[in-house]
């Protein structure tokens, strides 16, 4: 209240007679009323939606990756493969982990994929599907290894790398579709207490950006590594992080920028990020498959 009465010097409050041809959302006490007033086009639609549907109760977003699946340790991306021994490991320690937060409501959330499903079901509690949670659709490289996309689409591969975020995939998805694909969640996310988000590397990267505020360059370069959990919990001015390892051994599966992304490069400078895995080999490192 007195922080209110230092606004009182500065601001003057808006007058719903006198200011009537104005654009204004009003919000009182602490979202007990709103006051909208014309509001004439999409941006403002969506602040209001947005305003009307935030809230300051103390909660907890947990979000993690799937277990580790078959097709992480063979270095292939995309696809709806199931988990490893380790990533079944991971959703029985993921289990342990959530009944020790000892939270009574908590909410989970799972994409239509086998991997974060198989993963949400040894929690042994009620979970929802979201296909907006999806992984980022990779098109004609679903499935590929990165050594099988520079060999067989190396321009698209070196495109992918001068710009991660707005790169789209041939019949695929670009960060910033995802970013639009995720904008229901996130708005969800801001409306619930606590919620255990079971997702995807580009997803969760996507979703860690919001709550952390990070820019399109730095989004698609968060690391989310798997069987890893991450707490978040939103404060006065931004949002507390927690990285809580559970301690089942997975593949690394995080590929930084390459230094060359010149469209001329070498398959070798092309792959020298690319983390080591079960389908990768010398040969096809500087060669192509």
């Amino acid at each position: 209240m007195k922080r209110i009465k230092c606004y009182e010097n500065s601001y003057q409050t808006l007058d719903e007679v006198l200011d009537r041809d104005l654009s204004y959302i009003k919000i009182m006490d602490v979202g007990q009323r709103y006051l909208v007033n014309r509001v004439l086009d999409h941006i403002q639609s969506r602040i209001v939606y947005y305003l009307m549907n935030i809230h300051i109760t103390p909660r907890s977003i947990y979000l993690c990756r799937h277990g580790e699946s078959e097709l992480n340790v063979k270095g292939r991306i995309g696809g709806d493969s199931g988990l490893t021994t380790g990533g079944k490991e991971f959703a029985k320690k993921l289990n342990q982990f959530i009944q020790a937060q000892g939270i009574s409501d908590l909410k989970v959330w799972t994409s239509q994929m086998k991997r974060t499903i198989q993963t949400a079901e040894a929690l042994c509690v009620p979970y929802e599907q979201w296909k907006v949670l999806n992984e980022i659709d990779a098109g004609v490289c679903e499935e590929m290894m990165y050594e099988e996309i520079q060999g067989n689409y190396p321009l698209e591969f070196a495109l992918r790398d001068q710009d991660k975020y707005r790169y789209r995939y041939p019949k695929g998805e670009s960060y910033e579709d995802l970013v639009q694909r995720l904008e229901p969640v996130i708005m969800e996310l801001e409306r619930q207490e606590n919620v255990l988000v079971v997702c995807h590397q580009a997803v969760m990267r996507c979703l860690l950006a919001y709550f952390l505020d990070k820019t399109a360059e730095e989004l698609p370069y968060l690391k989310c590594p798997l069987h890893t959990v991450l707490k978040l919990t939103p404060v006065a001015y931004g949002c507390k992080v927690e990285s809580i390892s559970l301690n089942i051994d997975a593949v690394n599966t995080h590929r930084e920028r390459p230094e060359n992304v010149n469209v001329h490069r070498t398959a070798e400078d092309a792959l020298q990020t690319v983390p080591p895995h079960r389908g990768h080999t010398p040969a096809a490192a500087a060669n192509g498959p």
